[in-house]
């Protein structure tokens, strides 16, 4: 890229160089402004008669060019780029989805390239309109050969953010106690709405039984017919993991054992199982507080039909510490 002097009556169609100030400091335009007519006959009522702009040179692409390339590759899902002020492209999310994020080529990406890519994190919900990611190239210009190593490692590796959409999500709602079945639904109902509604859902099957293996087991078959997105336990006791009243109970079933334990305070507690592709969350203590826990990080790629692994459970440590 060149920088050079010219006359306002050569300025137009060029990119300014440096942001120009009138009488008293008021700042007429700013740098990286792509200058019109209309700008040149102000700047020249102004006084001005020279500003400095940029020039590409070969192999070089404008700064918007070259972050509308990159954005139109880096995202997938429900997703629409719109360029921004400074040589910005951003991802908006089209309808309420949650974000997946490949953090890794993320990292390497940011680290090699002449771009700097912003996303939310891992697993977040986002709603409708809402910016997931940003990119940000070198001021003026970029080297085509930059701008085609990150094409290149995308198309490789797959993209770096996904906007997986929910759609029409239900939640299936059992809450348990081992003395009075009701006794639960009436402490952790409210939160239970509250929570939920964080995430624009009602829980549209709810039931609650007694803390008992057999009546956890049929209750939680009772749900199963629904086919709700994800069913969630909420018991006034703390288990010790699958082997405890409500594990087993899963596991009667025939659900598959997924994880105990989440590196997430609150709710280090979380048992996650499987049955079929429907996948069932106990997470004792975490609906006693409407304050954010594990429930409200592992919901939203639930409700987009993501499979939570037991790894993607682990990989939550880094920024687990919620409160």
């Amino acid at each position: 890229m060149r920088v050079l002097s010219v006359d306002l009556i050569h300025a137009s169609g060029r990119t300014l160089f440096r942001t120009i100030f009138g009488v008293g400091g008021k700042k007429l335009l700013a740098r990286g402004h792509l200058l019109s007519d209309e700008d040149a006959r102000m700047l020249q009522t102004e006084g001005v008669r020279e500003v400095w702009v940029t020039e590409l040179e070969e192999g070089e692409l404008g700064e918007d060019e070259a972050v509308m390339a990159v954005a139109a590759e880096i995202g997938s899902g429900a997703l629409e780029i719109r360029l921004a002020s400074g040589g910005r492209a951003n991802l908006i999310a089209t309808e309420p989805s949650c974000t997946l994020v490949d953090v890794e080529l993320l990292n390497q990406i940011n680290f090699a390239a002449a771009f700097a890519i912003a996303t939310t994190l891992n697993f977040s919900y986002a709603k409708a309109g809402q910016k997931v990611t940003t990119v940000k190239a070198t001021p003026f210009a970029v080297a085509q050969s930059q701008l085609e190593a990150v094409i290149s490692r995308v198309k490789k590796s797959g993209p770096i953010l996904q906007a997986r959409p929910i759609r029409t999500p239900s939640v299936g709602v059992l809450y348990t106690d081992p003395v009075n079945r009701d006794r639960a639904k009436r402490l952790f109902e409210n939160i239970m709405h509250r929570r939920l509604e964080r995430f624009d859902i009602t829980s549209q099957y709810v039931l609650a039984s007694l803390e008992e293996e057999g009546a956890v087991a049929r209750s939680l078959q009772h749900l199963l017919r629904a086919k709700p997105t994800s069913i969630l336990i909420a018991s006034t006791t703390a288990p010790a993991g699958p082997d405890d009243v409500v594990g087993r109970a899963m596991l009667l079933i025939g659900s598959v054992i997924e994880r105990f334990l989440a590196p997430v305070e609150p709710g280090n507690l979380l048992l996650l199982g499987y049955k079929d592709d429907i996948p069932i969350v106990s997470a004792p203590g975490c609906f006693r507080s409407a304050k954010p826990n594990v429930v409200d990080l592992v919901l939203p790629p639930m409700l987009a039909h993501h499979h939570v692994s037991g790894w993607d459970v682990a990989s939550l440590g880094h920024g687990g510490l919620l409160g």
